[in-house]
């Protein structure tokens, strides 16, 4: 991470980089601030769609012209949509990183936005909320985060609803792009045989200056409470389910503290859930804790499948190891793993340019600077028991905690106690 470096542009755009010496290849994103957090349920899921139509054409390129000037070089393009940012990426041989940039840029800001494009398109999009629908396991992680944050933006899926997918045309398409796509909410983000000063002189080159818009939207939050058991009903043949609540986002330094709870509970096999509920008892498959952060907020729980009769028993489980959280500081040794893994996974990724691309991505774009991970380690190191402690007793109290099940209609249970 010595080698990286930003230069903000007069339009706005920021360009950050990092040149690794040893690799021939390139992982290059642009990143804008935008997502399904600033849609409204009119709208929901356009920022997603916008995402698959820029790859249907523009005034100079097909479809199928945008995809082989990529591959018929090696290369690779792709994008996703979060809830806050949306992300254009491609990786290639560093000989072709202008192309990649050309056909990027391009894109991004010559979309056509076709009647004809959009009907195929919808129908797309639709087989992927259905996909979504059909899976519990993808299923309930938008539902936990719809019943979480109700009453705010954050609780739409990214994808949005069939009516508003049907019902996405040229003239809105274009007027939402037009709006949230400029260049002062652009982020290039490069990493791997890259030359920063190329890339600055290639945005300069290809991308319009059309307003300089807030590098980083503040979007409003104000959370009700949803403690409580919620069931969505389906035909399947195990039961789903996540225990959680909401908790610190990327804008509070404890959330380091947080995580690493998170990987005590329930992160790897050696971790104190996935010990307890499927090594000693083998009542399930699959358990893990997840922290999904924003701005200002995460999503934190539990997940975990299991068969009907099982379902209670997991659940006492995982209260009773929250309670030995709340009332037990962890002990020096284990506390010293969970860091190491940590740490370790951390270093592990940076052995991918995407990952790093992506890392100093949201890097910059959460706290307006690249964290080098020898800084990112230390934090880590600092976190103490006590810390875990007080983490344990402010976000796993019982009475305070979110529950939603996806189980068959014909096999409810009783309401967990």
């Amino acid at each position: 991470m010595n080698y990286y470096k930003i230069t903000e542009l007069p339009g706005g755009i920021r360009v950050v980089s990092e040149n690794i010496p040893y690799v021939k290849s390139f992982s290059l994103g642009f990143w804008f601030n935008v997502g399904a957090r600033d849609e409204n349920k009119s709208n929901n899921g356009i920022s997603h769609f916008i995402e698959h139509m820029v790859f249907k054409g523009t005034k100079k390129r097909s479809a199928r012209k945008i995809s082989e000037d990529i591959e018929a070089y090696g290369g690779y393009l792709n994008a996703f949509t979060g809830k806050e940012n949306t992300c254009f990426y491609g990786r290639g041989l560093s000989k072709h990183l202008g192309r990649t940039f050309d056909v990027i840029s391009d894109m991004i800001q010559n979309p056509l936005f076709r009647t004809t494009h959009i009907k195929k398109e919808s129908g797309v999009v639709i087989d992927e909320l259905l996909d979504i629908n059909d899976n519990p396991e993808e299923l309930i992680f938008d539902k936990f985060e719809e019943i979480l944050f109700a009453g705010n933006k954050l609780s739409l899926p990214i994808i949005g609803t069939e009516n508003n997918i049907r019902s996405f045309d040229t003239s809105t398409l274009q007027k939402f792009h037009s709006e949230k796509y400029k260049s002062g909410k652009l982020l290039i983000s490069a990493s791997g045989a890259v030359d920063h000063d190329e890339l600055v002189s290639l945005a300069k080159k290809l991308l319009k200056n059309n307003q300089a818009g807030k590098k980083y939207t503040k979007r409003k939050l104000s959370l009700k409470s949803t403690p409580g058991a919620f069931t969505i009903e389906k035909e399947i043949q195990q039961v789903h389910s996540i225990i959680g609540r909401s908790a610190i986002g990327y804008n509070d330094d404890r959330r380091i503290g947080l995580k690493i709870l998170s990987n005590l509970l329930g992160e790897g096999s050696s971790s104190r859930l996935f010990q307890a509920v499927r090594e000693k008892l083998g009542i399930t498959y699959q358990i893990n804790t997840f922290l999904n952060s924003y701005k200002d907020v995460s999503a934190f729980g539990v997940y975990f499948s299991t068969n009907e009769k099982q379902a209670d028993k997991v659940v006492k489980i995982i209260l009773k190891e929250f309670k030995k959280l709340r009332e037990k500081k962890v002990s020096a040794k284990e506390l010293s793993r969970v860091k190491e893994y940590l740490k370790g996974s951390t270093l592990l990724s940076l052995e991918s340019t995407t990952n790093r691309m992506i890392r100093l991505a949201s890097s910059v774009l959460y706290f307006d600077k690249v964290i080098d991970p020898e800084e990112l380690l230390k934090r880590i190191d600092a976190v103490t028991a006590e810390d875990i402690l007080e983490l344990a007793n402010e976000y796993l109290k019982e009475e305070e905690l979110t529950r939603v099940f996806v189980r068959s209609p014909k096999k409810q249970l009783k309401k967990v106690a």
